[in-house]
């Protein structure tokens, strides 16, 4: 038996408990460069603990379509982590509250073009999902010694729908 989920858009409000999107919109911070670049300034909160550094990975994911049935949830208990895409091209982001350790009742997300997210530490979160290949991005997160993933089957699975 499948629970389902219905993808709404990406909003900061709505996402606000869980990260931090990053996007463009609006008017530049400042002009930098001799005025020929925008700079929407200081849009994420990282967080790589006392132990860990930032950390930039390049990850190549394969594509999914919706309806999605979702079976994983993971967290990284020492350290954000930043999805950027490296295309213009929409995904799911998926998020959790946190109950008592565990996963509470999922959320879908669908970004716009050149939008990406910054999970906050210890925040449930679905894997990296592009809908479009390639399914490039930059992703930052910590880099230490410790283990950073808890992962958690989902029994039964939700399907994510449009």
């Amino acid at each position: 038996m499948s629970r389902e989920i219905k993808v709404v858009p990406l909003s900061a409000a709505a996402f606000a408990p869980f990260g931090d999107v990053l996007d463009a919109s609006g008017t530049p911070d400042k002009m930098i460069n001799a005025g020929l670049c925008g700079r929407h300034h200081d849009r994420a909160a990282l967080d790589f603990g006392p132990d860990g550094r930032a950390g930039i990975s390049i990850f190549n994911a394969e594509p999914r379509s919706l309806p999605y049935e979702l079976t994983l949830l993971e967290r990284h208990p020492e350290g954000s982590q930043a999805f950027l895409p490296m295309t213009e091209n929409p995904f799911l982001v998926i998020v959790a509250p946190d109950e008592n350790g565990t996963p509470g009742r999922p959320r879908a997300f669908m970004t716009a073009p050149h939008q990406g997210v910054n999970f906050h530490r210890g925040v449930w979160h679905g894997v990296l999902t592009p809908l479009s290949a390639p399914g490039l991005f930059t992703v930052v997160d910590r880099i230490g010694k410790t283990a950073n993933l808890e992962e958690v089957s989902l029994a039964p699975s939700y399907v994510v729908v449009p």
